[in-house]
Order: structure tokens, then sequence, then C-alpha cells
């Protein structure tokens, strides 16, 4: 079969385009599943790379996201057959992520544990599905599982053009929430408004704290006017100590991740001074996948896909995220 494969740890340039990778074997407690729709997050821009104090067993064939078919059912699986549709939780019972610790939905098949597999609706793509787990699971627990927003909330979103950000945009334009979504150029942020969002701000041209305070008004220490309701900032770094300046008395930063840097300067001066609530979501559950299935089968939410491309362009569809060029997701089908 046709896998895109990694046999070391760099640059983009390590992955290969295996066309003779041994097709996986059914075993009990599986299923082999052939790929209709794989999904990349940045997640596997790290895998790639390497990442510090994580082991990956090499080579491996990255891809999280992944739906298809089931091509075979192995001993001790019982309630599916042959020609079901479904879509992969990415985490593996006893091994970890697939695309990681074990191989994943860049290959025309892929080894499943069939506790792993949600059914699809005929009303959802293979392609929607892939765009679900990682980026919609991961915004859907933040938003909706942990109650974090509620109707005519003010949510400021920054990375908003990524796979996570546009899930944010959407899921919280779904829960009535007035969206500021934060871009890197003035072409994404067209982009947002059309997706939805109210405000979008470049923040390459414009400081967004700012932009905030002067739309909103400053935070005020004795009541609750001024600044906005909500931060979603998975991002971390430099962006951390503004974050915390526009947040309105009683305001709460949303945090999922850290991708320009997990050790960002503090300012626990904003924090006690306005009563802000510093709010963690890790991952996602079959739950918020099963809860963003029936989202998109009643057409209540459509996952924001920038681009389908062939295993045959996969790297080049990797390579548009490692450098943020990309609004929502890439999905590959192999």
């Amino acid at each position: 079969m046709k896998a895109l494969v990694l046999p070391q740890h760099g640059g983009l340039e390590q992955l290969i385009l295996d066309n003779e990778k041994t097709k996986p074997s059914v075993q009990p407690g599986h299923v082999v599943i052939r790929v209709g729709a794989s999904a990349f997050n940045y997640h596997d821009v790290f895998t790639v790379q390497g990442m510090p104090g994580i082991t990956i067993p090499l080579p491996v064939v990255p891809g999280l996201d992944l739906a298809g078919t089931i091509e075979n059912i192995g001993e001790d699986v019982s309630g599916w057959n042959v020609g079901d549709r479904v879509l992969v939780n990415p985490l593996k019972p006893g091994v970890g992520l697939m695309g990681e610790m074990a191989d994943g939905g860049m290959a025309e098949y892929a080894l499943v544990d069939a506790r792993q597999l949600i059914a699809l609706p005929d009303t959802v793509t293979l392609e929607q599905a892939a765009a679900l787990p990682v980026a919609y699971g991961t915004a859907h627990r933040m938003l909706i599982t942990h109650n974090t927003i509620k109707a005519g909330d003010r949510v400021l979103i920054l990375g908003a053009s990524g796979g996570v950000g546009t899930a944010c945009v959407v899921l919280a334009k779904h829960l009535g929430a007035e969206v500021i979504a934060c871009a890197g150029s003035d072409e994404k942020a067209a982009a947002l408004l059309k997706l939805g969002a109210d405000h979008v701000v470049n923040y390459r041209e414009q400081d967004f704290a700012r932009w905030a305070i002067g739309k909103y008004g400053k935070p005020q220490r004795r009541t609750y006017e001024g600044g906005v309701d909500v931060i979603i900032n998975f991002t971390g770094g430099e962006t951390w100590r503004p974050s915390l300046k526009c947040l309105k008395r009683g305001g709460t930063l949303l945090v999922c991740g850290a991708t320009a840097g997990y050790d960002p300067k503090e300012d626990l001066r904003y924090i006690w001074s306005f009563e802000l609530n510093i709010k963690g979501s890790n991952s996602f559950y079959e739950d918020d996948l099963t809860a963003l299935i029936a989202m998109v089968a009643e057409g209540q939410i459509t996952p924001l896909i920038d681009r389908v491309l062939p295993l045959e362009q996969a790297v080049d569809g990797l390579r548009l995220i490692q450098d943020r060029e990309v609004l929502g997701k890439v999905v590959v089908t192999p």
C-alpha cells in the first residue's frame, strides 16, 4: 500500500512516500480501516521534528485524524460490519496517539482498535469527519464541555486562522458570542469575517490588547465594565501578559496549548486585581467527538477545510501548516 512515512526526526524533508509499505493485518480486537480521509494538525509538525521527553517509535506513519470504512474485522469484535463508515478517536488504548505512538492516517489502510471507532451518519462526509478530532474536539471540550462561553460574551481568539482557532470561531458563534478573531494577515482576517467573526485584528499591525481596550474600554477593578469576557490563548509566549491586560474583571483566559512558548512572562497583579479565571483544557474525549458529529449531521456547524490533497501532495500540505499559510484544516485523501 501507499503510505507517508517518517523514518527519522528532522525537517519535513524526512517524510517519504512509500509505495510498497506492507498493508496491516487484522488482529484480535481490531479492525483494518480503508482510510478515506486524514487531516493534519500542527502536532504533526512537532512529531516530525521530535519532542523533548517523548520517544516516538520510528518509522511511523503520521496523521492523528482519520475516517474511512471498515475493510476487515478481527476476532472478539462485535457491533461492527465490513463497509461501516467510521471516525477514529486518535487515542489508541494502551498505546497512545495514532500518528505518533502508532501508525496513523496518512496511508491507504490503518489498523485500529475497535474501541476507537465512532459510527458516522451518511450526512457527514469522510473529509468533514477527519477534520474534527484534534482541532474541533479540543475546541468543543474547551468551550462547550467546560461550559465557558455563553451567549453575548465578548470572546477574543488568538491564532484564529489555524485548525483549533477556526474551530473556536465556529463554536463560539454557534454559542451566540461576539467573536474577535486575531490573525497574522489581512487576507486571513477577511476570511475569518466570512467565517462569522464579528471583528478581526491583524496582530502583526495592531496590538490586540490595545485594540480590545480601545473598543470596549479599560477593565475596571471595582466594576465589571470594560475589556472582554473570554480570551482563548493556546499560543502562550509573548501573548500571555497582554491577554491578562484586556480581560474584564471576572473574565476567563482559556488555554489548551502553548505553540509560542510554555513559560511566558507572568503578571500576577492582573489575576488578583481583576479576579481573573485561568481555565485549562486538555485534549478531548469520545463524548466531544460524538457531539460534534451530531452537530455536523444536523447542519449546526460545518468544519472549515482549507484544501483537500492526494497523498502524493501531503508533505506540501503539512508545510503550509508549518508556515501558517492555511485557514482551517488540510485534509488528505489516501
